[in-house]
């Protein structure tokens, strides 16, 4: 049974914000509407209060909930096809979202976000309720303190509106997968100072994949209270439940890489098989003054509260063969029965700040001073994780009996995070210098189910960020540097030569080079240089070897012209080991699971002969991807075509149907090839897929 505990003094913030509307009166007739900034700001994500992605010396992709619709997206990995710096990273039907930004592996713990406050991303986080998402590119030290180096994603909460707001979409598959979402926004007409959000959405989910059907809901609620003209109170509530049976990968079979196979097989199909559940609940709420015309405070809480139930029949390794990252060469494969009940996961974060605005001179500046603290705690039970008797096999025909015995250790975990940030923009003529620094205190700890295995640190980290830009008539060009820091503990087991001891200096630093401008159209070109150390696991040895060097350009653009619109991105990586003593095979050699290029492009057409009616494509083509870390296995390059057409209905109420096509001309190819847990794993891209979309205004 699923247990979690709601969010008591957020929730009554929520119902006391509703109630005031109707018991009290505005002491002012009239209230400057504190509206939701429009998408091209990243205050949350980038940390410069009021800056938009134009003149921020750094790199990001911002996708506003018009682009999640029209995409029909109800997950993160489905965003992944809109910017060619984000790939994936293990991603499987029924489980949660990895994903890879510029070659680097988020870590789900610490490198997302929901509304500026760490939050854990192990869970399934719904769309529908988003503003938009912030994903920011490259070195993530001064947003988030201890993080992969890969950037950040942010989630950003649809807020109420100043005009009411009546909506209905509606998506349908060719498998009969069915989505229903609701969206309303407006003000209290008797009380206008108080606004309100609700959105609801459910899912009856209906892959191509056997063996995978479930359903999913979501129920948000935002409120605000616009106090006065110069101070608002903004609460939101978002509670979300997934259930739906996880896909295992396929693998290589012996030394074989094997041809794509069919993409709806499902080894996660015994009878014993149960779906995997996520449940969450997340709240904040935010206090914004504006003290002064040069000077603003704010305050925001936030809490998360996961639930999980996790099960898998668990394909691992052929024992038969003596090989334990791949199946066996006839198609056969150990397979585990895997179980682990009423996970829970509680994220509790407060963060307050000051931004002003200063000059010195002939320089103004803006700064953000704040503090930020997070706890995050992971609590665990027995585990089953038990082989069977019998091998599963890769045509999904194999019955084996279940093992459930729960005699597995699981390891339950706490991290504390305090943190202080200064950041600075000074502009002088059409120059400005940028700075930011993180000073993060961290302590953690883990330890096993029955005790054993406990381990634990406390260090204090500074990481710095510096950029230079210049701004000419609408192009901005900028260089910056900076650096990210991330938490590595030997497992406290008597095998290791240092069990349980902190690994210091794993410390990633980046350059980024960039130019971009919104001319007449907009565009940006950015060239970036990435140093990770790497920490290996070479029992009893477990220590930085080596460095992991990702450098690449990046170049995207937009542009409207006639009827038509076009957008682009792509991105050219070289991905490398160096310097490793324990594996010098690797030396020189590309990371396992990540493309040397991508390209994602998009057009729309407006048909002039049929007013309301436009027509769409979209492409996605991904290079090479290496299977093994000595690169004799590789991944070939593959291409995938989507596309369809709207007609609006009605202008007035802005309705609009679209018919899509993805994977048009139903392309077989492997999607990628993560290894996880010590285990190589194949995914295949997914079939043509037929799907019909309804929105309105009500």
């Amino acid at each position: 049974m699923v247990k979690r505990k709601s969010p008591s003094i957020l929730t009554a913030l929520l119902i006391a914000s509703s109630s005031f509307a109707n018991a009290q009166t505005p002491e002012e007739s009239t209230l400057n509407t504190i509206s939701i900034k429009d998408s091209s700001y990243l205050s949350d994500v980038a940390g410069f209060g009021d800056a938009t992605d134009q003149e921020l010396p750094l790199s990001a992709k911002v996708i506003t909930a018009k682009e999640i619709q029209e995409t029909r997206a109800h997950r993160m990995a489905d965003l992944l096809r809109l910017d060619a710096s984000t790939t994936d990273s293990y991603n499987a039907a029924g489980y949660w979202d990895y994903i890879s930004i510029r070659g680097f592996t988020l870590d789900n713990r610490t490198n997302f976000l929901r509304e500026g406050l760490p939050i854990s991303s192990e869970t399934s986080i719904a769309l529908e309720n988003k503003e938009r998402v912030e994903i920011l590119k490259g070195l993530s030290g001064i947003q988030a303190g201890t993080s992969a180096p890969g950037g950040m994603v942010n989630y950003v909460v649809k807020r109420p509106t100043q005009n009411d707001l009546r909506t209905l979409r509606t998506d349908v598959t060719d498998k009969g997968n069915v989505l229903v979402a609701a969206d309303a926004g407006g003000r209290f007409k008797t009380a206008p100072q108080f606004g309100y959000r609700f959105n609801v959405a459910h899912e009856e989910l209906r892959p191509h994949l056997k063996s995978a059907n479930g359903s999913r809901s979501m129920i948000s609620l935002a409120n605000d209270w616009q106090i006065n003209s110069r101070s608002v109170l903004e609460t939101d509530i978002e509670w979300s439940l997934r259930s739906q049976p996880s896909q295992p990968g396929l693998s290589l079979l012996g030394n074989t890489l094997p041809d794509p196979v069919d993409p709806t097989i499902n080894l996660n199909n015994q009878d014993w098989t149960e779906p995997v559940r996520f449940e969450g609940l997340t709240a904040t709420a935010r206090y914004s003054l504006q003290v002064s015309e040069n000077l603003s405070w704010s305050t925001i809480v936030g809490i998360q509260n996961l639930a999980t139930d996790d099960y898998l029949a668990y394909p691992y390794g052929c024992s038969a063969e003596g090989n334990y990252d791949r199946y066996c060469s006839d198609g056969t494969f150990d397979i585990y029965d895997y179980r682990s009940l009423d996970e829970s996961r509680k994220t509790n974060s407060l963060k307050t700040g000051l931004q002003f605005n200063a000059q010195t001179g002939e320089v103004q500046h803006k700064l953000n001073v704040g503090i930020l603290a997070s706890t995050l705690k992971e609590d665990n039970n027995p585990q089953a994780y038990n082989q069977t008797t019998g091998s599963g096999n890769v045509d999904g025909t194999a019955r084996v009996p279940a093992e459930p015995a729960m005699d597995e250790t699981g390891t339950d975990r706490e991290s504390k995070v305090g943190e202080l940030f200064i950041y600075d923009s000074a502009q002088f003529g059409s120059w400005k210098g940028w700075i930011g620094f993180r000073f993060s205190d961290v302590e953690r700890s883990s330890v096993k189910t029955d005790g054993s295995e406990e381990t634990s640190f406390h260090k204090n980290f500074t990481t710095p960020w510096a950029a230079l830009s210049y701004d000419f008539d609408g192009i901005t060009s900028y260089i910056s540097y900076g650096q990210g820091v991330e938490a590595f503990v030997t497992p406290n087991k008597p095998g290791y030569t240092n069990p349980g001891q902190f690994i210091p200096d794993v410390v990633s630093k980046q350059l980024e080079v960039g130019v971009k401008g919104e001319t007449n159209f907009k565009w940006s070109a950015v060239y970036f240089h990435i140093t990770r150390p790497t920490v290996t696991d070479a029992e009893p040895i477990y220590r930085i070897d080596g460095d992991a060097i990702h450098q690449g350009l990046e170049l995207s653009g937009a542009k409207d012209f006639g009827n038509w619109n076009v957008e682009g991105s792509g991105m050219y990586l070289q991905a490398k080991r160096e310097g490793s003593t324990l594996a010098p095979q690797v030396n020189g050699n590309k990371p396992v699971n990540v493309p040397n290029y991508t390209l994602r492009a998009q057009t729309n057409y407006q048909v002039t002969q049929a007013n309301g009616l436009a027509l769409n494509a979209r492409l996605t083509h991904e290079g090479e991807r290496a299977v093994l870390a000595d690169n004799s296995i590789m991944l070939p390059a593959w291409t995938r075509l989507d596309a369809g057409v709207s007609y609006k209905l009605n202008t007035e109420k802005q309705s609009s149907v679209r018919f899509a096509v993805d994977n048009i001309a139903d392309t077989r190819y492997w999607k990628e090839s993560p290894t996880q847990y010590g285990h190589i794993y194949l995914y295949p891209g997914e079939e043509r897929t037929f799907s019909l979309s309804y929105f309105t205004n009500l």
